[in-house]
């Protein structure tokens, strides 16, 4: 397999695989021509580093079903139609169901070029994306669910790893959706206590009545309906991790036995005169400053004191803007494969009223108004997701340009001359390009 890739061209008329192979491979472009669309399709494969370049009107399976056959096997297999009809509804609706390009017959030998180059170029960003993850993934699962390349989100990976490492018990702090189960669980996967049981306890969720009794259980005839004995929360966390969230929110009266069981690592079951003894690590969280809520009486000094052995405190977005861009296309990518669609295109205006935009429910709000914009829907937020599309062949066209330089500029964190020589373009076009769809670099830069 080249390593520039290759390009696999589909007609049923002869001339026209020579004609076009002698234009490719004069432009240094790796090319494969085929007769049949079930012949090109057998070659076509996740993850191949090629693209498909298929006439629609052919004998046999056409241009069309060849696409689609192709999205089905690799949804971001790139596919350049090609037809001698004119038919520029049949070219909208083509490139609405996935089409990469599309060129009329007698089609510009140079456009052609350009469309292949910059068809490779976008896969192999897909590909070393994909590989990217999956080292990523391997390598590092922190940074997997905790991403952000911002300053504050690379110091709070290397606490938490560096807090996963021990048996001390830990404080999360931090607003409403910034992802403090998250860090949490993060800590749990991380630590020596991986194997064993991970158990979420919502504070707020627990019934006043009931909250001694679900946390340290109860022996038969405790109280009133207590027919049979029960483990409570803090048993079945036994040799693993008890994340305690909304801590801030358990009455002073628990907070005080709460104190004893994690101080002493024993607890007594309701009606029960029975120590149980406890091998357990406690990370509770809160979504306000435990260290106000004490000076306040609100919370127990003592508690606080005990449970701030290590402390975690997740940034809100407003401290990490330079993260919202990429954070929202990976969610968006997200809630697409959720809901197994084709991830839309995110204009650049988008992204950036994204990021000037503050985000009292941080992450948890930001995934939401991903999965709107996933869906075609309304962000509900005051940014404009989707303006009425350009139907015509040249708006079509004009929103893929637009996309491929958005994402190469991304990749090249806004440099030009990375830039300009990845998608073969001289500086001028590139800067003439990015004024006509209003990209700046800036908005790229890391």
């Amino acid at each position: 397999m080249s390593k520039t890739g290759q390009i696999y061209f589909v007609d049923d008329e002869e001339d026209l695989r020579v004609a076009a192979k002698q234009t490719l491979q004069l432009a240094d472009l790796d090319v494969i021509c085929f007769e049949t669309g079930e012949a090109a399709l057998a070659q076509i494969a996740r993850d191949r580093f090629a693209i498909l370049i298929t006439d629609i009107r052919m004998s046999g399976m056409d241009g069309l079903t060849l696409m689609n056959r192709a999205l089905e096997i690799d949804p971001e297999f790139p596919v350049i139609l090609v037809t001698g009809h004119g038919d520029v509804e049949l070219a909208v609706k083509s490139m609405q169901q996935g089409a990469y390009d599309f060129h009329e017959k007698p089609y510009d030998p140079k456009r052609l070029v350009e469309s292949a180059r910059r068809g490779l170029e976008k896969r192999r960003l897909t590909i070393e994306n994909r590989a990217l993850r999956r080292e990523v993934g391997q390598r590092d699962p922190v940074e997997a669910r905790l991403t952000g390349r911002a300053p504050v989100m690379v110091r709070l990976r290397e606490s938490l790893r560096a807090i996963a490492a021990t048996d001390a018990d830990v404080l999360i702090e931090g607003a409403t959706g910034t992802g403090k189960e998250v860090a949490a669980r993060a800590i749990h996967r991380h630590s020596t206590r991986q194997n064993g049981p991970f158990v979420h306890i919502n504070c707020a969720a627990l019934p006043a009545a009931l909250i001694e009794s679900e946390l340290f259980g109860h022996e038969a005839g405790a109280f009133a309906g207590a027919m049979r004995p029960r483990f409570g929360k803090f048993e079945h966390g036994r040799g693993g991790t008890v994340f305690l969230d909304e801590i801030d929110s358990l009455p002073l009266e628990l907070q005080a036995k709460l104190l004893t069981a994690i101080q002493n690592r024993v607890i007594t079951r309701l009606g029960s005169n029975e120590a149980i003894e406890l091998d357990l690590r406690f990370i509770a969280a809160s979504k306000v400053d435990l260290t106000e809520a004490a000076e306040d009486g609100r919370f127990r000094a003592d508690l606080l004191y005990r449970l701030n052995v290590t402390r975690l405190s997740m940034p809100p977005l407003s401290e990490r803007r330079e993260d919202i861009p990429r954070l929202f296309a990976d969610l968006v990518g997200q809630a697409a494969a959720r809901y197994k669609i084709t991830p839309p295109d995110i204009p650049g205006a988008v992204l950036d009223a994204l990021a000037a935009r503050d985000w009292p429910g941080n992450v948890r709000e930001l995934r939401n108004a991903a999965d709107r914009f996933a869906l075609g829907l309304d962000l509900g937020i005051g940014v404009v997701a989707h303006d009425t599309p350009d139907q015509s062949l040249a708006g079509q066209m004009a929103k893929h340009e637009r996309a491929l330089i958005a994402t190469a500029l991304a990749r090249n964190g806004g440099s030009l001359k990375a830039t300009y020589e990845a998608l073969g373009l001289s500086r001028k076009t590139l800067y003439e390009k990015m004024q006509r769809h209003g990209l700046d670099k800036d908005s790229f830069t890391e």
